[in-house]
């Protein structure tokens, strides 16, 4: 019976040995990764340049490192008219296929060799610096320009397509960080840059594929920029402290390293997420397992670059298009390079957040104002945006900046996704004269409990003064009684004007009447008070009426006898 028990032990034991060698495998070079290209971005350009005759200028600047293999191939056999400069430091042999359009230059002192089975006498020495700048400029000046510079590490073989060698657009060439497997008018071998394996037996029925990168830590420190395909994908990325992955469009994408990450255009640096100072491809390969907790990964691939720049694009091996395909342009970044993303700010003026507020709408200090801050990502991931402080700063030439107090408003994750809400109140504006304002509120990006710098937000407000009520008269209420008063209180009072007249009548004497004559003959210098009455005749006689008319004009051109 004890036999039996030691016996199933040993088995259990050479199963689980079996079942983790399973779970590992060891790296080896291959001419072309099913599951990830990697390429080096070196210098280089590529214009719409075409000189004379219709020649294009290509200039090729190889790089060796010290291998086994001492010979590469050039065939130009079917291509376009062209001047090809070539240089080198290293020597090596060369055998070349070149068609009679095709006029090759090398430098005086080459150390490369060239050999060909067929002499066409279209091999030239000049005297041209080496120098990446100088060499463009003196081909510039050779030749009218340059059609393409393409820098080549470790050339195996190159091969004219035969297709047009120019690009649409500038013919300056302006030499930066490239990728040569662009240019499709030739066709690039060279020695592998990477090992790669993949564990058997796969699992088809995982729908997330685990892909383990791991630069050693006898390469440079890199920025390598990653390309996703639509699939979900994890990935874990090694290599040398300071080396930075940046991803160009992380798309259903999870991600552990012991480097720094960058997520493109959004302004967030993820620090490292894992310690691992091994670059075994064993101990890295298990350490992504457990960090994702996984049975088994899709590949490993080890990369030994020598130039600062990386470009890795994980394929879709289920497409095959996109293995025969080069992969998409991409815009290289260094590790100090800010990516931004876009934050916006939407103001509302209540707290169910329904009715935006129009940016020309003047705000009252007196009114709490309610703000989302959001930022749009790339893909499905998912940031949380913490507000630090926000503050106004005025428009005019003496700016007064202030802090602004605020408060989070609660939201779930569901209904703000890569969003925050707050709000804050304008009461400290109240009393300063100034109504044109910036509002600008600090924010960090989070990703996976890991915090980043965000930016800044910026939204233009104006601010209004609450409008002031002066204060209310009295009301008086005047219906039917106190109309009756008012009526009575006037009959009275003329009841009383009347009997004062009366009154002063009997004691004075005056007449009643208030003939104007007999008023006017007590005042003094009223030019009517000497005249006496006439008496009224119904047919005056001529004589009477001249008599009168002079006595009436002799009394008002002398009223002072008449007084008399």
């Amino acid at each position: 019976m004890e036999g039996h028990v030691v016996l199933f032990a040993l088995l259990l034991c050479i199963s689980a040995a079996a079942s983790a060698s399973s779970q590992t495998c060891d790296p080896i070079e291959v001419n072309d990764n099913p599951w990830v290209y990697v390429t080096e971005e070196l210098i280089g350009c590529w214009t719409s340049f075409i000189g004379q005759d219709n020649e294009e200028v290509h200039i090729l600047k190889l790089n060796f490192d010290h291998s086994d293999s001492n010979m590469f191939y050039l065939e130009m056999n079917n291509t376009k008219p062209m001047n090809l400069i070539l240089t080198s430091s290293a020597t090596y042999f060369a055998l070349h296929y070149l068609h009679p359009d095709v006029k090759l230059y090398v430098q005086n002192d080459s150390k490369i060799s060239l050999h060909a089975n067929v002499f066409h006498n279209n091999v030239y020495k000049r005297d041209f610096p080496s120098e990446d700048e100088e060499l463009v400029k003196w081909a510039s000046q050779e030749f009218g320009g340059v059609t393409s510079f393409t820098t080549i590490r470790n050339l195996k073989k190159v091969t004219s397509t035969g297709t047009k060698g120019t690009k649409p657009g500038s013919s300056n060439c302006t030499l930066r960080n490239e990728d040569a497997s662009e240019k499709h008018f030739m066709k690039i071998e060279t020695a592998p840059l990477a090992k790669s394996c993949s564990p058997s037996p796969q699992n088809p029925n995982d729908e997330t594929e685990l892909h383990i990168i791991n630069i050693p830590e006898s390469a440079i420190p890199c920025n390598v920029s990653v390309h996703v395909g639509t699939k979900k994908t994890s990935v874990f990325l090694r290599g040398p402290q300071g080396t930075t992955w940046t991803f160009i469009n992380p798309l259903h994408t999870q991600f552990g390293s012991n480097n720094d990450i960058v997520l493109l255009a959004i302004p967030h640096r993820i620090p490292p997420l894992i310690t691992l100072n091994s670059d075994n491809a064993v101990d890295v390969q298990r350490k992504a397992l457990d960090y994702f907790k996984a049975s088994t990964f899709t590949s490993y691939t080890e990369v030994r670059p020598e130039y600062p720049m990386v470009l890795l694009v994980l394929r879709n091996n289920d497409d095959p298009e996109v293995i025969e395909t080069a992969p998409p342009p991409v815009t290289p970044t260094t590790t100090n390079a800010p990516h931004q993303m876009p934050l916006l700010m939407q103001l509302y003026t209540s707290p169910d957040y329904r009715s935006p507020m129009d940016p020309n709408t003047k705000v009252q200090s007196d009114k709490r104002i309610y703000a989302e801050i959001s930022g749009h990502t790339l893909g499905d991931i998912v940031l949380t945006i913490k507000v630090i402080s926000c503050f106004v700063r005025s428009t005019g030439s003496c700016p007064v900046v202030k802090e602004l107090p605020f408060m989070s408003e609660a939201c779930s994750a569901n209904v703000c996704p890569n969003s925050t809400r707050l709000s804050f109140s304008l009461d400290q504006l109240h009393e300063l004269t100034t109504t044109t304002w910036d509002l600008e509120c600090s924010v960090k990006l989070c990703y996976s409990e890991k915090c980043g710098d965000g930016g800044r937000v910026k939204r233009n407000l104006e601010v209004t003064q609450p409008c002031l009520q002066p204060p209310t008269p009295p009301c008086f209420d005047f219906r039917l009684p106190g109309v009756l008063g008012i009526a009575f209180g006037g009959f009275l009072i003329g009841v009383l004007l009347i009997g004062a007249l009366w009154f002063i009548k009997i004691k004075t004497g005056y007449p009643t009447g208030l003939d104007i004559s007999s008023t006017a003959a007590n005042l003094p210098g009223c030019p009517c008070s000497g005249a006496k009455r006439q008496p009224v005749s119904t047919n005056p006689s001529p004589s009477e009426n001249s008599s009168a008319n002079a006595s009436i004009g002799s009394t008002q051109s002398t009223p002072t006898s008449s007084m008399a």
